[in-house]
């Protein structure tokens, strides 16, 4: 399913969430919004409350309050596994760490999550085939097709990225999360990059948010948010 751009994807509405411990950090989100086709750029730096948000919105964790709507589905209203189910679904994450399998093949590391998307499976048979979808790709990310039976742990930085991305957009999510994607990249290769990452998302129809540090990069997104200015964080100390 390709999002209508006049449609919200995600509705976030007085969130709260507290990490336990001796020190509670307690964490609100008085409402966030994200429309279908949508690039967005979350800026802050660490300890702005990046994570706990994408988790939040990735169902990997519960709010104590509030409302969270991905794709209309109340995500509060689900248990752990039909989370993870409707995450694996609806969601492609470029992770930080990227999170490869280090001995898998490349192609299949991208194949991964339609092992559990029966949904993104169906997509991915209907754009000629799961191998044929991962196999493009690769190469529209820039993988040179004699790296795609390779080991994912004996490619670069910048390739094992793109496998990241590459497996990200697999079988046409909904929704695009790219946690520190440009990190580890040099200047040239960040621009490469978001120039690929936003040429492959408009492709699916899926909408972005890209968190980062580095206001740079704003002026190539539609929209840009300080996650200081979303959201509220404040500390407890419990005896």
């Amino acid at each position: 399913m390709i999002p209508d751009q006049a449609h919200d994807v995600v509705q976030l509405r007085d969130v709260s969430f507290t990490w336990p411990g001796q020190h509670r950090f307690n964490i609100t989100i008085d409402e966030f919004v994200l429309q279908g086709n949508e690039h967005l750029l979350l800026l802050g730096p660490s300890g702005s409350g990046k994570s706990t948000l994408l988790s939040l919105l990735a169902g990997i964790v519960q709010p104590r309050a509030g409302d969270i709507r991905i794709l209309g589905t109340d995500m509060t209203a689900l248990g752990s596994a039909a989370r993870d189910r409707f995450r694996a679904e609806h969601f492609g994450i470029i992770f930080q760490m990227f999170n490869l399998l280090p001995y898998g093949a490349v192609v299949d590391n991208v194949l991964l999550p339609l092992r559990f998307a029966p949904g993104r499976r169906a997509r991915a048979i209907e754009a000629g085939g799961v191998e044929k979808e991962a196999h493009r790709l690769l190469t529209a990310l820039g993988i040179e097709e004699e790296l795609h039976t390779q080991p994912a742990a004996q490619l670069s930085v910048g390739q094992q990225q793109r496998v990241a991305a590459s497996r990200a957009l697999i079988g046409a999510p909904e929704i695009i999360i790219a946690d520190e994607p440009t990190s580890a990249l040099d200047r040239d290769r960040q621009r490469d990059f978001l120039d690929l990452l936003f040429s492959q998302a408009h492709k699916v129809g899926a909408a972005l948010i890209m968190v980062s540090h580095d206001s740079s990069h704003k002026e190539r997104f539609g929209r840009t948010e300080n996650l200081r200015d979303m959201v509220c964080i404040s500390k407890e100390d419990v005896s």
